[in-house]
This record gives C-alpha cells, structure tokens and sequence, in this order.
C-alpha cells in the first residue's frame, strides 16, 4: 500500500506517493507455527492492529520502490526479533578485587573531603 509520505523531496513530495506500508495478516500465514505467531503477538501487539494485521511504515527514501524494500526489510527484523528466544541472564557475584577497590575509593573521597573542614588553631577546641 503507498501514500504520501513528508520529508525530503521539494514539490514532489505533495504529488507523488512514495510512502509504503507493508501489511502481514499473521492469522493467515502458513511459514510461522502457532507458538511463534504467539510470540509475535505479544511482543509487537503495538503494531498489530484488532484484525491480526501487522503493518508497517516506511517514507525514509525519495522513491517508492526504495521504500517497499526498507519496509520489507523492517518487517523481517520485527519478526525474527520477535521469534529469538532470550538468553537468561546468570548472576554473578561481585569480585573481591573489586569490592576492594571499591571501599579504597570510598576512603580516599572521605579524607579529601574531611580535608575541606575548618582548621581549628586553638588547642582548646
């Protein structure tokens, strides 16, 4: 589907549609298995409107045919970005090495900034 798209372009941007929007109808797909169109529904249910249609803008380029291509290519990314699986994160302890330095550079600011207190002269005080 095109339009009109803003952007560069002078006056050719007022007659000419170079503006594309790719649309995938997830319910009628037969490359994805049911997990994945799943998977897909809920990470990118932004961009999925209420009939299951997932669409997608492109108006980046001057020419419309540039375009179709960037919003194919969009939409791929979407797609398997969606479908990966990720990793679970591992938790790890925090070194000794770096506890260390860490309580070093805690001492250091607390003498510089005790440095900056009033100098007493008196010996009573």
């Amino acid at each position: 589907m095109s339009s009109r798209s803003g952007g560069r372009g002078g006056q050719n941007v007022n007659k000419v549609e170079t503006a594309v929007t790719a649309l995938l109808d997830l319910g009628q797909t037969m490359h994805l298995s049911d997990f994945e169109k799943k998977m897909i529904r809920e990470k990118l249910k932004t961009r999925i409107n209420s009939a299951g249609i997932l669409s997608v803008r492109a108006q980046v380029h001057r020419t419309q045919w540039a375009n179709r291509e960037e919003s194919i290519n969009v939409m791929f990314r979407l797609i398997k970005n969606a479908i990966q699986k990720k990793k679970p994160r591992i938790a790890t302890k925090v070194s000794a090495g770096a506890t260390e330095k860490r309580l070093q550079s805690k001492k250091r600011k607390a003498q510089l900034k005790s440095g900056r207190g009033r100098i007493s002269f008196n010996k009573d005080e």
